[in-house]
């Protein structure tokens, strides 16, 4: 029996998740924290871990991760991000808490598993390829004619995602990413080729508790090709309630859900709605990064976060209000600034000019003035997030534009001495 304060166990909680470790500390509940892996790696360095009540490094021996946390006698184990995922299956399984279970735990992180289990659950998926080279992976392009996505089996922020023209191409993708690490500085184990989905991409977060689920905010993906990458998000828009597009996307979801046997916690589905309907681009089975939860309780009222303490922690409360009705509280964006030069950044001169928009709402500035600033290619080169919220959507729409004219070479100054690389 567990004491009313009883710890909960959180797998690799990092910056972008702790907004839900302390949501359950503010309920009472210590957090004990476990590192998977043996480093913190180099993304999400440096990381405080002063504000847990322990900290456990899982050095691979699997039993004696278990005993560390069994000894704390939690009331849940989940994951803090992608790379806890399998980890915090198997320790919540092995304890007898709410689980996901292990049986399908690798489809949950494996991309191109997870499409081909949703596809035998009867559900319409990508057409994509586990080559065993890059010859491989160019025969079946060529195959397949027209465009691909080559993306590592297991990743995240759009970590080596290539969209690739040709068949050559693909080759070359192929070896870059079998030839280096992933986000988590863990060597890519696989490559998987996909076909390129036309149409627009959609993100669905949810919530799920004794295998119910619920849509707690659903986001439209804006893109552009810049640096050298086609189909960069530079925008995540909120998908008002009562859109048709809004009630297809969750439904589809919730099916993804229930191929993959997900039945607690947290999850981040990224869709894609084509002429022939959704079609899974990838899951996660964690909460939602970019600190996105923050922006749908501004947008509705409601988030990931309070919506997993209440899985865990007040399953029937969850359950009580499973159908309840959410409500359109302002229109909401988060704008992902695209740096075309590199180098030591002097200023941003046209930063007042953001902060001036009627619906700006706040800043998260990852390059600081004097701060070293790469060209931008993906999630973890992003300068700054500009946060949006207004009650009418049309003013959004206007100062979400306005941002994507102002961020180019201007909007960013380098230091004297040094030329734009």
């Amino acid at each position: 029996m567990h004491e009313n304060n009883a710890p909960v166990v959180m797998v690799d909680v990092y910056a972008p998740t702790m907004r839900l470790a302390r949501a359950f500390q503010e309920e009472g509940h210590p957090v004990v924290r476990v590192q998977s892996t043996p480093q913190i790696p180099p993304v999400y360095r440096p990381f405080r871990t002063d504000e847990f009540s322990a900290d456990i490094i899982h050095e691979g021996d699997f039993e004696t991760t278990l005993e560390a946390v069994a000894a704390h006698d939690p009331v849940a184990v989940l994951t803090g991000g992608e790379l806890g995922v399998e980890l915090a299956d198997r320790l919540s399984q092995a304890l007898g808490l709410a689980t996901n279970g292990t049986r399908m735990s690798a489809a949950r992180r494996h991309k191109y598993t997870q499409t081909e289990m949703i596809k035998a659950a009867g559900l319409p998926g990508t057409r994509q390829h586990l080559p065993a080279s890059a010859e491989d992976a160019a025969a079946w392009h060529r195959e397949l004619g027209g465009r691909a996505v080559v993306k590592p089996v297991r990743s995240a922020g759009n970590d080596h995602v290539t969209f690739s023209e040709s068949p050559d191409e693909t080759a070359a993708a192929y070896d870059k990413i079998m030839s280096a690490r992933n986000i988590f500085a863990v060597r890519n184990e696989g490559v998987v080729v996909q076909e390129h989905l036309d149409g627009t991409e959609y993100v669905v977060n949810t919530v799920s508790c004794q295998g119910r689920h619920r849509v707690t905010d659903v986001w439209r993906y804006m893109k552009i090709s810049a640096n050298g990458v086609s189909d960069r998000i530079s925008a995540a828009v909120s998908v008002p309630l009562g859109s048709p597009e809004r009630a297809r996307l969750s439904a589809y979801a919730l099916d993804v859900l229930d191929a993959l046997e997900v039945r607690y916690g947290p999850a981040h589905l990224e869709i894609m709605l084509t002429d022939a309907g959704p079609r899974l681009v990838e899951a996660g089975i964690r909460l939602c990064g970019a600190d996105a939860a923050y922006f749908a309780r501004l947008a509705a009222g409601e988030s990931q976060i309070e919506r997993t303490v209440d899985a865990y922690l007040r399953p029937d409360s969850f359950l009580a209000t499973l159908s309840a009705a959410q409500s359109t509280k302002q229109h909401v964006a988060m704008a992902y600034l695209t740096s075309p030069v590199s180098g030591t950044l002097a200023s941003y001169p046209l930063l007042p000019q953001v902060e001036a928009l009627d619906s700006f709402h706040n800043l998260h500035i990852a390059v600081p003035e004097g701060g070293r600033l790469p060209l931008t290619v993906d999630d973890t080169t992003e300068p700054m997030m500009v946060g949006l919220a207004h009650s009418s959507e049309h003013v959004l729409h206007r100062d979400l534009n306005t941002i994507h004219y102002l961020d180019g070479a201007g909007f960013y100054v380098l230091r004297e001495d040094e030329e734009p690389a």
